[in-house]
């Protein structure tokens, strides 16, 4: 389905990932230890969200014919170690109130919502 692979060597943080046949780096900001120069993983977990949830959203009303203009998805995390949530704020543009309604109600059903409602098993084994 998906395949990945991140790489950190000597340079605090800094983690070179392949994903997709996409190269992109993640660190930390240097109020943690790392040079900010690029997002954070939780900040890689939101645009995984917020991708999954505009480009379904978007095939859905292509689908249905809608006159969407655009989607703007903003993403808050909070919590801690009690527990964490995901805050999501949709702007859509080109619709009437009963289409975006259909598109927040499609949005609870977006592959990568549901996959991190469900929380996903986790194997790890040493090359």
């Amino acid at each position: 389905m998906a395949h990945g692979t991140a790489h950190i060597g000597e340079t605090p943080w800094r983690t070179e990932i392949i994903v997709g046949g996409h190269a992109i780096t993640a660190d930390e900001p240097a109020a943690l230890g790392g040079q900010g120069v690029g997002p954070a993983p939780y900040d890689l977990l939101l645009a995984s969200l917020g991708a999954c949830t505009a480009i379904t959203l978007k095939m859905y009303a292509a689908r249905k014919g809608w006159p969407l203009q655009s989607i703007d998805v903003e993403l808050r995390l909070s919590g801690g170690k009690a527990g964490m949530s995901i805050m999501r704020q949709l702007a859509i543009v080109g619709l009437d109130d009963e289409q975006e309604a259909r598109l927040a109600d499609i949005a609870e059903r977006t592959p990568v919502t549901l996959t991190l409602k469900a929380g996903l098993p986790i194997e790890t084994h040493l090359a």
